[in-house]
């Protein structure tokens, strides 16, 4: 069994990620796969792994991710913010370059919801005069 060293939890509109960072080798699973196979787009692989080049600790440690909820852009942020969050407490000395590049902020816009009279939250349905 191997022991997880930090747990962070990542979240980003509707997705949660829960980080386990572990000794290791740079290997990053999310959901039992490997990031490039769960993430279909090179732009959200570098994202999830942008906070350990930031750190330098990209050979350093494997990270297991468990996520759930939203799809794969605010899931790739979720894991973002997850992982940020683990290095910290790894590492505390770390927190200015993460805050620098704005990873340890949670990014708080959320889908608004739709209002009863209406099309959607901010569309109405077509007014006509006569």
């Amino acid at each position: 069994m191997v022991k997880n060293i930090a747990i962070g939890t990542g979240r980003r509109k509707t997705a949660v990620a829960r980080v386990f960072v572990r000794e290791g080798s740079g290997k990053i699973v999310v959901n039992g796969k490997d990031v490039k196979e769960y993430f279909p787009l090179e732009e959200q692989v570098k994202l999830v792994a942008q906070p350990l080049l930031v750190t330098s600790n990209d050979s350093k440690y494997d990270i297991v991710i468990t996520v759930v909820g939203g799809g794969l852009n605010g899931q790739a942020a979720a894991c973002l913010h997850g992982i940020s969050r683990a290095l910290l407490q790894i590492d505390p000395d770390c927190h200015t370059s993460l805050k620098a590049n704005g990873y340890l902020t949670r990014d708080s816009r959320m889908v608004e919801r739709k209002k009863y009279g209406q099309k959607g939250a901010r569309r109405r349905f077509q007014f006509s005069k006569r």
